[in-house]
C-alpha cells in the first residue's frame, strides 16, 4: 500500500513538473512571439523595410544591410524603444560606401543689349577669370554678371571643345542663349532678319568641331510681305512656284504639300511672313493649286485677296468654265476671283508687232524699243529708266502709236523695275502679256518679279517669269577666301607697320588706324584658320626675345578681339629671333625682323623650327611690323626668364579649336 502511494506521488510530481516546463515553453514561446510582432510592426511603420527581425528567448536579433551608417542607428534605436537594450542583439551590416560622382561641369552664357551673364560649374582648371575676361572682350558696352563656381575635379573629355565653341557663338550672337555640356552645345538666338538667321546657322555651323554635339535654334522676324502674294504656274516647264508667302510654317507646309502634289519636283522657296489678308490663306491657295493641276496649264496669282486665274487657249473652253467655276464657290469670302482664257494668238499685223521690248546687258546698258503711245511716254519712260539703270546706260529707240491698249504705261513701267531686279535680262510688253526673263545674283529675285507685277498690272493680267538664279552673282554667297582674306591684310599691313613701344607689347599711338583696317578684312572671313606669328631681330637673349614675341602676337590677337573680330580660328605665336627676313648685322635688317606676320595656318612655319636659330631660311612676311626702336636685346630679368619659359611652352601645348591660348603665369 505503501508502495502504491509512493508511485503516485512520483506520478504526480512527474506531471506537475511537465506540466511547468509545457507552460514555460508555451510561455517563452508568446513572449518571443509578441516581441517579433511588435518590432516588426515598428520597423514597417517607419520604414525600414530593410532590418528583419528574429527572436530567441528573449533574445532579438536584427538583422538586413543598410543603406546607410545613419540609418543602421536609426533602427537600434527605435527598437531599443519597444524592447531593453540587453536583450537586442545587433547583426545589421552597412552597404559599402559608393564613390562620389564627379561634379557636372556647365555653363549658361546669356547676352543682350544691358550685358553678358555668367551661370555654372566649371572646372578649376579651366580658369574661372580667365573666361570671364574673355567674355568681357566680347562686350565693350553693358556689364558681366559672373556668377561661376568652380570644383577641382577632372575636366571631363569634350569640356574644352564645348567651352571654346560656346564662347565662339557668343561672340557672333548679340542676343543669345548658349548652354554648355561637355561634349555638347546647344545655342538660342536672335537675328535681325532672314539674311542674317541663314547667314549666322551657315556660319555656327561650319564652325562647330567634329565630335560635338550641337544645337542651333536662331529665330528671326518674319517680314512684312506686300502684297501678300502667290503664284503656282504649270507650263511647259512644268509645274513650279513664280512666288510663294505663307503666314506660318504650317501653312507653308501645306502650300508645298499641294504644289509638290501638282508636279513641283527639287526645293521649294517659301517665306514665311506678316500681311496675309485671311487666315484661311493655306488653303485658298491649295485650292487655287489643284485648279491649275486640274486645267493641266496655266497659272494661278494671289495678290492678296485678289486671284487671278489664267489658262493657255488650248485647254477647252467647257473644262475651264467648270474648274474656274467650282474655285470661286470653294474660296472663301474674302478672296476675289477673276478667271480668264487666253484667245488664240491673232495673225501679225503688216504694221509690225504690237509691242515693248527691253532688253538688260551684263554690262549694265539697257536698250529700250517698240511702241509708245507719244512723245510725252516716251520721256516718262526714258527718265524712269535712266533712274533705275543709270543715265549712261540706257539707249531709247522707239515710235509713237497712238493706237496702243489702255493700261501699256502701268505694263511698261512695271516691266521696267521688274528688270531691274536682274543682272542681264529681257523685257516683253505685249496687249496680253507682259514676260520676264534673265539672271539675277538674288535668291528671291522671282518672288520679288512676281510681287510687282501682280500688284502694279492688277488681277486678270497675264505674265511670265524665267528667272534663273547664278551663284556667282550672289553678294551674300561670294563671300572672300581665306586666301584673299590674307592677301588682303597683307595689303593694309604694308601701308603702315603695326608698332609697338620698345621692349614691351604695347601698341605705339599709330598703330591703330592698321589695326582698324585689318579688322576690318578679317571680319569678312570669320571662318578662315589664321596664325598671328610675333619675330624679334637677334639683338639680346634668345629666350627673352621668344617671350617678347610671343607677348606681341597675343597683344595683336586682343586688339583683334576688341574690335570685334572673331578669333575663335586664329592662334597667337611667337618666334623670337626664327625665320629673319633681313640681315640682324644692319639697323635696316633688324627694323624688317621685328615683324608681326597673318598667316593662313597651313602656311605657318615649321613649329618643330628652333625659334633661336636666327640663320634659319628666310620665310616670306605676310605682312611687315616692328616697333620702330632698337632694343628688342635689352638687359633680361627674373620675369622675362619666366615669361620666356612660359612662352617656350605655350607654343608646344596642343591648341584647342576656338580658345585662344591659356595665358599661364610670366605670360607677356
Amino acid at each position: 500500500m505503501r508502495s502504491s502511494q509512493t508511485l503516485i506521488a512520483i506520478a504526480a510530481f512527474a506531471l506537475a513538473g511537465l506540466l511547468s516546463y509545457l507552460g514555460a515553453v508555451w510561455a517563452v514561446k508568446g513572449v518571443e512571439r509578441r516581441t517579433r510582432q511588435i518590432v516588426s510592426h515598428m520597423l514597417s511603420v517607419e520604414g525600414y523595410d530593410w532590418a528583419h527581425v528574429t527572436t530567441n528567448g528573449l533574445r532579438v536579433q536584427l538583422t538586413g544591410t543598410a543603406p546607410t551608417e545613419a540609418a543602421r542607428f536609426k533602427v537600434l534605436a527605435a527598437v531599443d524603444a519597444e524592447v531593453d537594450a540587453s536583450r537586442v542583439h545587433d547583426a545589421m551590416t552597412t552597404a559599402p560606401t559608393k564613390d562620389i560622382a564627379p561634379p557636372r561641369f556647365s555653363v549658361e552664357l546669356l547676352r543682350n543689349d544691358d550685358g553678358i551673364s555668367l551661370i555654372g560649374l566649371v572646372p578649376a582648371a579651366t580658369g574661372r577669370a580667365t573666361i570671364a575676361a574673355k567674355v568681357t572682350d566680347l562686350h565693350a558696352p553693358g556689364k558681366v554678371s559672373d556668377l561661376l563656381e568652380t570644383a577641382d575635379s577632372p575636366v571631363p573629355p569634350g569640356w574644352d571643345l564645348a567651352l571654346a565653341y560656346g564662347l565662339e557663338a557668343l561672340a557672333r550672337l548679340p542676343h543669345s542663349k548658349i548652354s554648355i555640356l561637355a561634349g555638347e552645345v546647344r545655342v538660342t538666338g536672335n537675328a535681325d532678319s532672314i539674311a542674317e538667321q541663314q547667314n549666322l546657322e551657315t556660319s555656327l555651323a561650319r564652325a562647330a568641331p567634329s565630335g560635338l554635339k550641337v544645337a542651333v535654334e536662331i529665330s528671326a522676324p518674319r517680314p512684312v510681305i506686300a502684297p501678300f502674294t502667290l503664284r503656282f504656274v504649270i507650263d511647259e516647264q512644268g509645274a513650279h512656284f513664280d512666288a510663294c508667302s505663307a503666314d506660318t510654317d504650317r501653312a507653308r507646309e501645306q502650300i508645298i504639300r499641294a504644289g509638290v502634289a501638282a508636279g513641283v519636283k527639287g526645293k521649294v522657296r517659301c517665306t514665311v511672313g506678316m500681311g496675309v489678308p485671311s487666315p484661311h490663306w493655306a488653303a485658298a491657295a491649295e485650292l487655287g493649286i489643284l485648279a491649275v493641276k486640274e486645267l493641266g496649264q496655266g497659272s494661278i496669282t494671289f495678290s492678296d485677296a485678289d486671284v487671278t486665274l489664267l489658262a493657255p487657249y488650248t485647254v477647252e473652253q467647257t473644262l475651264f468654265d467648270r474648274v474656274a467655276g467650282e474655285l470661286s464657290a470653294k474660296l472663301p469670302d474674302v478672296f476675289s476671283l477673276t478667271a480668264s482664257r487666253a484667245k488664240p494668238p491673232k495673225a501679225p499685223s503688216a504694221a509690225g508687232p504690237t509691242e515693248f521690248t527691253a532688253s538688260l546687258a551684263a554690262d549694265g546698258t539697257v536698250a529700250l524699243r517698240g511702241r509708245l503711245t507719244d512723245e510725252r511716254m516716251r520721256d516718262a519712260v526714258d527718265s524712269y529708266a535712266k533712274a533705275r539703270f543709270g543715265a549712261s546706260k540706257v539707249l531709247t529707240a522707239t515710235r509713237s502709236d497712238d493706237k496702243l491698249p489702255d493700261g501699256w504705261p502701268i505694263r511698261v513701267l512695271a516691266g521696267l523695275q521688274a528688270l531691274s531686279l536682274l543682272h542681264e535680262g529681257a523685257l516683253l510688253v505685249q496687249p496680253e502679256l507682259v514676260a520676264i526673263s534673265g539672271i539675277s545674283g538674288a535668291q528671291d529675285a522671282q518672288d520679288q518679279i512676281s510681287r510687282i507685277l501682280s500688284d502694279q498690272l492688277g488681277p486678270g493680267q497675264n505674265f511670265t517669269i524665267k528667272v534663273t538664279y547664278d551663284k556667282r552673282l550672289d553678294a551674300k554667297a561670294g563671300q572672300p577666301t581665306p586666301a584673299d582674306c590674307v592677301a588682303a591684310v597683307q595689303k593694309a599691313m604694308a601701308v603702315h607697320k603695326i608698332n609697338f613701344e620698345s621692349g614691351s607689347d604695347t601698341f605705339t599711338a599709330d598703330a591703330a588706324p592698321t589695326l582698324d583696317a585689318v579688322a576690318a578684312e578679317l571680319r569678312k572671313c570669320p571662318d578662315a584658320k589664321l596664325e598671328i606669328a610675333g619675330y624679334t631681330d637677334s639683338q639680346g637673349r634668345a629666350e627673352m626675345n621668344l617671350a617678347l614675341s610671343q607677348s606681341r602676337a597675343q597683344a595683336v590677337l586682343q586688339a583683334l578681339l576688341n574690335r570685334r573680330v572673331l578669333v575663335g580660328n586664329i592662334v597667337a605665336r611667337g618666334y623670337g629671333e626664327a625665320h629673319p627676313i633681313a640681315d640682324n648685322g644692319t639697323e635696316t635688317g633688324r627694323e624688317a625682323n621685328r615683324r608681326i606676320e597673318i598667316t593662313l595656318q597651313s602656311d605657318a612655319p615649321d613649329k618643330g623650327a628652333a625659334a633661336s636659330d636666327p640663320a634659319g631660311d628666310p620665310a616670306p612676311a605676310a605682312g611687315a611690323a616692328g616697333d620702330g626702336a632698337a632694343g628688342d636685346g635689352a638687359a633680361a630679368s627674373s620675369q622675362a626668364g619666366d615669361g620666356a619659359k612660359a612662352a617656350t611652352d605655350q607654343t608646344k601645348r596642343p591648341e584647342v579649336p576656338g580658345l585662344m591660348p591659356m595665358p599661364r603665369p610670366g605670360d607677356k
